[in-house]
Parts: structure tokens; sequence; C-alpha cells
């Protein structure tokens, strides 16, 4: 679903990223899957004003609801979330208002940053680089499709612990370099 003639250079970024760093590097073991039947949709968006950043999440929502072939959606937000602070409350607005429109259990939104860090952890902790990302995003999962996926696993927690060892036992500055071939400018 990804269309080069609609790249901006975010899309292209996220893209690359997408590639080489989450199906490079198996972050997330059932993307590759998804980007080879093309049922992954990159979208620009702007996060300023939250509000119309919301409604574009919401057609996003019924784009998915009209398009069973898109698996998910990720919304690059080019302008207006650079700050992962006020970035957090974004996300905390496009969660409460999946669960407000009637969107819970049927689409989650996962969140990732340049600057992604967990809580309790250091912003230098390799660990973070699993949900960072070259430019912010949301990004849009169908519920069953997860659970369905997660399923499959024994121990789905595996994945985010191997995740952590993993970046890791790579280090910070492979994490930084590679995420640096990934940026445009």
């Amino acid at each position: 679903m990804h269309d080069a003639s609609h790249d901006t250079p975010a899309i292209a970024d996220t893209a690359r990223w997408l590639e080489q760093v989450v199906i490079g590097h198996n972050l997330c073991p059932f993307a590759q899957r998804e980007w080879v039947r093309k049922s992954v949709r990159l979208v620009s968006a702007e996060a300023s004003p939250p509000e119309s950043l919301i409604m574009h999440m919401l057609d996003e929502c019924a784009w998915l609801d009209e398009h069973p072939d898109t698996e998910t959606t990720l919304m690059v937000l080019e302008q207006g979330a650079e700050d992962f602070e006020s970035y957090l409350f974004l996300v905390e607005a496009a969660e409460h208002t999946v669960a407000a429109r009637g969107y819970e259990g049927i689409y989650q939104v996962a969140s990732f940053h340049p600057e992604y860090c967990f809580a309790g952890e250091p912003p230098g902790d390799a660990s973070n680089y699993t949900n960072r990302s070259p430019w912010p995003l949301l990004h849009l999962l169908r519920e069953d499709s997860l659970e369905r996926a997660l399923a499959q696993w024994e121990s789905p927690d595996d994945i985010y612990q191997r995740n952590i060892a993993y970046t890791r036992e790579k280090g910070a500055a492979f994490w930084q370099a590679l995420m640096a071939g990934c940026r445009s400018r």
C-alpha cells in the first residue's frame, strides 16, 4: 500500500526505517509479511492543531474500516510533534478518542518517536530504540490481527524482552548510526 509516487521525505524515511530497522532487525516479527503484501499504509499528518490530528486519525480508522485488505496505518507526523513530552499527550488523546468513538477493541494506537524513552530508562539506553523512529508516528493496528499474530507465540512478552536484549547488545551507537541512515535530511 506504500505508493512511492506520494512520498514526502518523511514518508520515504519511514519506509526506509521499516525496511532497515523494524524488518531488517526483526523488531516486529509480523511486519515483513505485511510490508511484502503491501498492506501497510503510510500517510502524512500534522500534529498541530491536535484536534485536526485526531480528526485525521478518525478518518484513517474509517479508511481502514472500508479497506480490510490494509492491515495497518502509520500516520507520519511531519510537524507539531517534535517534543516527546508533548507527543505523549497526543498519544493519550488518540487512545482516548479510539475508546470514545467506539473503536476500542477494533484499533489500537502504538507510538514511535525519534526521542522515545521508556519510563524509568535513561534517554541513552539502547532499549529505547525499540520504539524510536525517524519521525513521530501514530500506528493504527487492527486488534483482531494483532491477537491472531500474538497467539502464534507461546509467550508474546518474549518479543519485547528479546528486543530489549537485542538493542542493548548492539548498543546505542549502532542504533544511532542506523537511524541516521534512515533520515533524508
